[in-house]
């Protein structure tokens, strides 16, 4: 009777523990599967681990992501006061607004505020002509920076982001290239200004506002480049300061820009899990049908994730006041 009491005692805990196991794999499951977008990843900067991936090594088109590598290397060779002219070459690269046309003359601070902020494809070919005279000859320079800073699975074909053969990236690789994009003082302040006014040299004055609407909604926020092509889809890469501790995250491939930004703060909240010991890392592969949990740990907290009805709120409020104010933010 003792024995099989013991016996029935052992099932009973083994029933337990297979329980407990299911729950973490399922609850794992559950926190990945509402990021929507093929790869994404959430970095602690102090310690370089991720707190959260999903995919964060699958190599993925980069879209306008590749513009933070294109202004560090433009910005090592060139002074911020420096006068170019815009080629035939850079006013014909398909872009968004502002249109900058031939001959018209801007300095690099300003191309550099067209680059980050706007996204504007000519102001980045311009950057990459007066930094090593042809778009082709910058490009090797973008690759070589990349190489050095680590971000390993990266290749670039041109400076702008445009899709082509041969072009990629992954997160992991994004999360590396802002951590060195942070350690120039014109990049770092361009990727957290919500709007700015350009100056042509003949005059011609362009308003310019932030495509990282999340400047207006984290107040936590260091900043961010978003990118986006048909091929790429809705890209993003930031930094996140909450209580003396920094955390990029980055996604690539997203359906639209309202889920990128749902997903990059799903992102921040599930760092802050973690560095709170919510959570236990945690990186999905989902090309392998995997979730695997890693080990390392901390007990520091991020900052709340602000609820919807105050993010709306509060982005409605500083459209508002940044477009009654047409300095820089």
């Amino acid at each position: 009777m003792r024995n099989k009491a013991k016996g029935l005692r052992i099932k009973a805990e083994l029933k337990f523990f297979i329980f407990i196991v299911c729950l973490f794999v399922l609850n794992s499951y559950a926190l990945a599967a509402d990021i929507d977008a093929p790869s994404a990843v959430a970095v602690d900067a102090q310690t370089g681990k991720i707190l959260y991936g999903k995919n964060p090594h699958m190599k993925l088109p980069p879209a306008s992501t590749t513009k933070l590598v294109t202004v560090m290397v433009a910005l090592e060779k060139l002074d911020p006061e420096q006068k170019v002219i815009i080629s035939k070459k850079a006013a014909k690269t398909p872009s968004v607004s502002p249109r900058l046309l031939n001959g018209e003359v801007y300095t690099v601070r300003d191309l550099v505020y067209l680059a980050l902020m706007r996204s504007v494809n000519s102001a980045a070919v311009a950057l990459a002509e007066a930094t090593a005279g042809s778009e082709q000859n910058f490009v090797k320079l973008m690759n070589e920076k990349v190489q050095k800073i680590g971000a390993k699975d990266t290749r670039f074909i041109n400076a702008s982001g445009l899709p082509g053969k041969g072009q990629y990236t992954t997160v992991y690789d994004l999360t590396k290239i802002m951590s060195h994009a942070l350690s120039y003082p014109l990049i770092k302040e361009a990727i957290n200004t919500r709007v700015y006014l350009v100056k042509s040299g003949n005059g011609k004055e362009h308003f310019i506002q932030n495509t990282n609407h999340l400047l207006w909604l984290e107040d936590n926020m260091i900043g961010g480049k978003t990118g986006y092509t048909r091929t790429a889809r809705h890209c993003f890469v930031s930094a996140n300061k909450v209580k003396g501790r920094v955390v990029y995250t980055a996604i690539l491939g997203d359906s639209n820009r309202e889920k990128l930004w749902e997903d990059t703060q799903q992102l921040i909240a599930r760092a802050e899990d973690v560095l709170s010991g919510k959570q236990e890392p945690v990186v999905r592969l989902s090309e392998e049908k995997s979730i695997m949990p890693v080990s390392y740990k901390s007990n520091q907290k991020l900052a709340k994730k602000t609820t919807k009805k105050k993010v709306k709120k509060t982005f409605n409020k500083r459209i508002k006041n940044a477009k009654n104010n047409k300095r820089t933010i």
